[in-house]
């Protein structure tokens, strides 16, 4: 069990997988990437730890910790993606609560060990402004970007005909059309459904010539470790048979979240994407979310897929700046591992841009 610091409060270690879900059960802002698997079997259990923060019996928050040590500096960076998780299910949302939760954070990785910290919040420009006031505050610094991360979010939780009628024009006329073509529906949860998937995604890649932003076995082998009802979902759209489109989307707490999508030539033809989006559309609404997070968007870089979202998102979603990532140090080897991670990744992530294409685009990101 992990250990106590800095009084009762906060409790930081390695919980284990049952331990940890059902701690983070209890957030209504929980996503695929503070899951257990999400950085255990990608990087080593070795590489992750957990910090909660409690009031006497009462959870506020949690947050996976991606540890990368660097034992020549005796330091290291730690890194936490779309957390701490801060808003308890049945609650209001209290920034102040988001507060301790990233002070407890900078207390134990950069007080008390001296590493470099660097987090990614679920966080939006647009209505979050009062949180990025907390982080400066608290000590935080936005990471320099040449652009910020962008996407689009619809808002699921709307009578079905009216988010019909909000798509745009000349989309629902491609989901017209395409529901005229007698496509079948095909989802589930099993490996087998996801290995069909995984073949039509990397033939997409093989055809395009295009180098994925990360590993989908990765997420196969995920999908094997989340608890039932956290699983990943798997739609493919079949014409007589074939498989011709395909998504994986996850749809935990609050925001349903587009992972991952394929077509191919036939599903081009038949417009199998768009009858697989509605359908995600429906799935999320009977999964109780409130928004449909599609993904990242890069209109200059992918304008087609850009269109293609835009036209989901139409008058119900909202074209949204991530706050950014953030990060703190205050020992000499933390702020030596800032500027070697400020100058090194910005370099690896342009280098992987030119090469890869993911329909859903963010998914690589670190």
């Amino acid at each position: 069990m992990p250990g106590k610091i800095s009084g009762d409060a906060v409790e930081t270690g390695r919980f284990s997988k049952e331990q940890w879900h059902a701690i983070i059960s209890r957030f209504e802002d929980l996503n695929i990437y503070q899951t257990w698997p999400y950085d255990v079997l990608v990087h080593g259990e070795s590489q992750v730890e957990h910090l909660v923060l409690k009031d006497h019996d009462r959870f506020l928050s949690a947050a996976q910790v991606r540890i990368k040590r660097v034992p020549a500096l005796r330091s290291g960076v730690a890194y936490v993606r779309w957390g701490p998780l801060w808003i308890v299910k049945g609650t209001q949302r209290d920034p102040e609560i988001f507060r301790r939760a990233v002070r407890a954070l900078k207390d134990e990785y950069v007080l008390r060990r001296g590493y470099l910290l660097r987090i990614f919040p679920a966080l939006f420009q647009d209505q979050d402004q009062d949180l990025l006031s907390i982080l400066t505050e608290e000590g935080y610094s936005q990471v320099r970007q040449k652009g910020r991360e962008r996407t689009l979010l619809l808002n699921v939780d709307l009578p079905l005909p009216d988010l019909r009628k909000n798509l745009d024009q000349k989309w629902r006329n491609g989901l017209n059309r395409a529901e005229k073509n007698d496509l079948e529906v095909l989802e589930g949860e099993g490996q087998d459904v996801f290995e069909e998937f995984v073949h039509l995604y990397r033939d997409l890649l093989k055809r395009k010539n295009f180098r994925a932003p990360n590993d989908i076995s990765d997420f196969s082998s995920i999908q094997k470790e989340l608890p039932e009802g956290w699983k990943m979902r798997v739609f493919l759209c079949r014409s007589h048979g074939s498989p011709g489109a395909g998504a994986i989307c996850s749809a935990l707490g609050h925001t349903g979240l587009y992972l991952f999508g394929a077509s191919n030539e036939l599903g081009m033809a038949t417009k199998g994407s768009y009858v697989i989006q509605w359908r995600i559309i429906q799935w999320l609404k009977e999964s109780g979310a409130v928004w449909y997070d599609l993904n990242g968007i890069n209109p200059e870089a992918n304008p087609g897929t850009y269109r293609f979202k835009a036209g989901i998102a139409g008058k119900s979603g909202r074209d949204v700046f991530f706050l950014g990532p953030f990060e703190s140090s205050v020992s000499i080897p933390g702020r030596m591992l800032s500027t070697l991670v400020n100058v090194f990744l910005p370099l690896s992530r342009r280098i992987r841009a030119r090469a890869a294409v993911d329909p859903a685009s963010r998914t690589g990101r670190r």
